[in-house]
């Protein structure tokens, strides 16, 4: 059993460790010479069948798809929770939300009474019901070692563009290794998606001045992330460009909206201000491409396909994977994905392989022979051979969720291990059991007939809660 990692303080760190993480442990084996560029796409509230390469005929994804043709599509990839902030926190970290301690989205200090944003009490009460959950925290610890600080160390100019929802000003991604953060905040989604960016009570965003009555926000980001990458093209860059699209408020502009009102509906995918959105955001990434294009860039720039959690049911349709957004089914976490990288990825590959957001950090690191963190447990694991067309085992994932959520969602815990997929719930029925090779749809629980089966992946999934330090329901 693994024991939880020391902490490693910034404060103590200074310039002395950063030199010591940059030097101190061996280079990725194989790491080119050239270090390449790296761009993460990570979509908010993103469904998996959002887009054309995934099968969806109703929302129009041609740039995405024009991408997707020449890279690497993962038909497994999870995102390390069903809500916002603790994909992203993993995805920052390479380290389970239930490491870190963030296990649910992040308030924004206007969500918070009276703004006060401090440490909050152990446990929630939660009224009648009948269980006391954690308290989640307002921010990610300055103690996280993140992707940013670490590419840093290795001569890289890193960027942040678009959500962030980690903590309020004292933790915004300037404070986590970023030298340039463009409208990333506490803030989980936008207010109003057309400049001035504001709502009636003047709640907008801190770090990013209105200069265009009714410019719709994915334009404007990727114009300020046009200009960032034009004025450092010259050194290896991180740009980790978080989209607020497509999270509520569905707002896109009326033009695109009508378009989609008068298309068929298919698939149950029938919301025309969502499809707009997608739309929007498929602008926003064909921009940025043609960017790199003109600078020539793309011939050494990584980029990577995201979303941080499953589509919203409301907004979109999540068939033929159950559920959606904030709940344990493949619905609320299975992700599109896939990694563009020039001269090394065969174009139009794919990988089955089940991988996680906390695989991106030892990911990044090894191909960009960075240095791992010493001292902090990394629980993600280094993907890259299969962009080389090699093989990996399989390895265990895990999710915990130890709160209750609107709707009928109470705290739950689950592991996928192969074909094998276990929900552990702390109220109501205690377990339900899939396999997903032969029901992706999650339609037959055989957690009655296949008892075996459970107690051997519920085994696992304690002793994984026991080392991650996971903070649990309890009874009151």
């Amino acid at each position: 059993m693994i024991n939880r990692r020391s902490l490693v303080n910034k404060s103590i760190l200074g310039t002395a460790g950063l030199a010591m993480l940059a030097t101190g442990i061996g280079k990725a084996e194989g790491a080119r010479e050239n270090k390449p560029n790296i761009i993460m796409l990570l979509v908010d509230d993103l469904g998996w069948r959002d887009v054309g390469f995934n099968g969806s005929r109703f929302y129009e994804t041609p740039n995405i798809d024009r991408l997707a043709a020449k890279s690497m599509i993962f038909n497994q990839a999870y995102a390390a929770c069903a809500v916002s902030s603790p994909t992203r926190a993993s995805l920052q970290t390479g380290r389970y939300p239930a490491r870190i301690g963030i296990t649910d989205w992040i308030r924004a200090r206007f969500q918070v009474q009276d703004g006060k944003i401090e440490t909050p009490p152990p446990y929630e009460e939660n009224g009648d019901r009948k269980l006391r959950t954690p308290s989640n925290p307002y921010w990610m610890e300055l103690e996280e070692v993140t992707i940013a600080e670490l590419l840093k160390t290795n001569g890289y100019f890193t960027c942040h563009a678009g959500k962030w929802h980690l903590g309020p000003d004292d933790y915004y991604p300037e404070k986590q290794g970023y030298d340039v953060n463009i409208a990333g905040c506490d803030m989980g989604q936008p207010v109003n998606y057309f400049d001035p960016y504001a709502n009636k009570q003047g709640v907008t965003f801190p770090n990013l001045i209105p200069r265009k009555e009714g410019e719709y926000l994915e334009d404007r980001l990727v114009d300020e992330l046009t200009k960032v990458i034009r004025e450092h093209k010259d050194q290896p860059f991180f740009i980790n460009m978080c989209y607020y699209a497509v999270h509520t408020p569905l707002m896109a502009k009326p033009g695109t909206i009508s378009k989609y009102e008068t298309k068929n509906k298919v698939d149950d995918q029938t919301n025309a201000v969502y499809a707009a959105m997608v739309e929007h955001l498929d602008d926003a990434v064909g921009k940025l491409i043609d960017v790199l294009e003109d600078e020539n860039l793309i011939e050494n720039t990584i980029i990577v396909f995201f979303s941080d959690n499953g589509g919203l049911l409301g907004s979109t349709d999540n068939k033929p994977l159950r559920s959606g957004k904030g709940y344990p089914y493949e619905g609320g976490i299975k992700e599109p994905m896939f990694v563009y990288w020039k001269n090394v990825i065969k174009p139009g590959s794919k990988c089955d392989l089940p991988i996680c957001s906390i695989d991106f950090l030892p990911t990044i690191c090894s191909v960009t022979g960075t240095s791992l963190p010493p001292g902090h447990i990394i629980d993600g694991r280094d993907i890259s051979p299969v962009f080389y067309g090699k093989q990996l085992k399989q390895a265990p994932l895990y999710w915990h969720f130890p709160h209750y959520r609107v709707g009928d969602v109470v705290p739950y815990s689950i592991i996928r291990d192969g074909d094998w997929k276990l929900i552990k719930r702390y109220e109501g029925k205690p377990f339900e059991l899939y396999n997903l090779k032969k029901d992706l749809s999650e339609t037959k629980d055989l957690a009655e007939t296949k008892s075996s089966r459970v107690k051997k992946l519920n085994r696992k999934l304690e002793e994984w809660l026991v080392q991650a330090e996971a903070k649990m329901p309890v009874e009151k």
